[in-house]
């Protein structure tokens, strides 16, 4: 039975060539001194020079924890952000990688920050989550859950794909492309931007709809309503069209196929630097005001 006097933090790693992780090390000494209970994903378990602790994977560890610690970078707090469900854990991020805009608490900003989290004066802010759910002859076959966007696209030597889209019932447009992104505010700095897609404040309530290389160039991103549903048929395509959710998972589409995306009822709640806002981040990220020689 769990103490509720004594807090318990999910600590997650991403795989590393090394094979130690020192902040892992610092983490869980700190985590012991505050008299914090620790369970780590099997890769953090690798990982630490330190033994004796709980082990439970990703799937199972929002049920056990009040906290979740990411070590790694920006795809390794997704994987663990679509397990979340209904339990609103909150995620802190460690960035240990290059770009982090999920993962945005730096290394010398980690313990003070967990400090935080345990005495309950974290700032944390909800991330809107999109639910895509592929529909094929009448039945759901397919439901993912997306904290930066869901793709439908054509691999790499197949033919543009042709989709209807229906926002909210009503009918948006037919459209010819390489393929299309539905985006959250917080995915609106991934693959969407790469696209050519607008950055959305994470408070938003808006998705971006952003086509890829479509076949009529006045066919443009744009910013929808976060309460209506978004309908994506696939009309024509070759037998390599793809859904991919977060970049890590999916499925194939088949011709007839429907895609539903639609908010999730619960947003990730995500720990924020104490330190910098948004835009401090955006201008620290992308080098927004840089002078180069």
């Amino acid at each position: 039975m769990k103490d509720p006097t004594r807090p318990v933090v999910g600590v997650v790693a991403k795989p590393r060539p090394t094979g130690r992780l020192e902040a892992l090390d610092q983490l869980l000494t700190h985590l012991e001194a505050r008299g914090a209970e620790a369970i780590l994903d099997p890769v953090a378990d690798q990982l630490s020079t330190r033994r004796g602790y709980r082990v439970a994977d990703r799937p199972a560890m929002p049920a056990l924890v009040d906290l979740v610690v990411v070590l790694g970078g920006d795809g390794t707090l997704l994987s663990v952000a679509r397990h979340l469900g209904e339990r609103p854990v909150p995620v802190m991020g460690v960035n240990l990688g290059s770009l982090g805009f999920l993962a945005e608490i730096s290394l010398p900003e980690m313990v003070s920050t967990l400090d935080l989290c345990l005495e309950g004066k974290a700032t944390v802010q909800p991330r809107m989550v999109l639910e895509a759910s592929l529909h094929r002859d009448g039945a759901v076959i397919d439901t993912y859950r997306c904290m930066n966007d869901a793709v439908v696209n054509k691999s790499a030597l197949a033919r543009m794909i042709e989709v209807r889209i229906d926002v909210g019932g009503e009918w948006l447009t037919n459209m010819r492309a390489d393929g299309l992104i539905v985006a959250t505010p917080t995915g609106s700095t991934a693959y969407n931007l790469s696209a050519g897609g607008p950055i959305l404040t994470p408070g938003l309530e808006g998705v971006v709809l952003a086509p890829l290389c479509p076949h009529a160039l006045t066919m443009r991103p744009i910013v929808l309503d976060g309460r209506h549903p978004i309908d994506i048929t696939l009309l024509h395509g070759s037998e390599e069209v793809y859904l991919t959710a977060d970049g890590q998972t999916g499925t194939p589409v088949k011709n007839g196929d429907r895609l539903r995306v639609e908010r999730s009822p619960h947003p990730v709640p995500l720990v924020v630097s104490p330190h910098r806002g948004y835009f401090a981040l955006l201008r620290e990220k992308l080098g927004w005001g840089t002078r180069y020689p």
